[in-house]
């Protein structure tokens, strides 16, 4: 499903305008990504949660070359489905 897609879905579900679906969607994922930023966890109860997990410096290999290569740390984020979710997909 694409953006769009989910912007009609939603609209339709919702009975509210495309305009409005849009809007909607825009600030839950700038919401989200906000406060991933600051570290904090977004928990939707039954649906799932939002977390950042830190990944620590490592080595790897370009496999291309064969060459060794640095992998800096980085954070990443995470989503972990919720039991509602889990079930419903089942």
């Amino acid at each position: 499903m694409t953006r769009v897609e989910l912007v009609d879905a939603v609209a339709q579900n919702a009975g509210i305008s495309k305009k409005d679906a849009a809007a909607a969607l825009v600030a839950f994922t700038e919401t989200v990504t906000a406060e991933l930023k600051k570290g904090e966890k977004v928990s939707l109860i039954g649906f799932g949660t939002f977390s950042t997990s830190k990944r620590a410096a490592r080595k790897g290999r370009n496999p291309s070359t064969g060459k060794d290569i640095n992998i800096a740390a980085s954070t990443v984020a995470k989503f972990k489905v919720g039991a509602k979710l889990k079930a419903a997909v089942n």
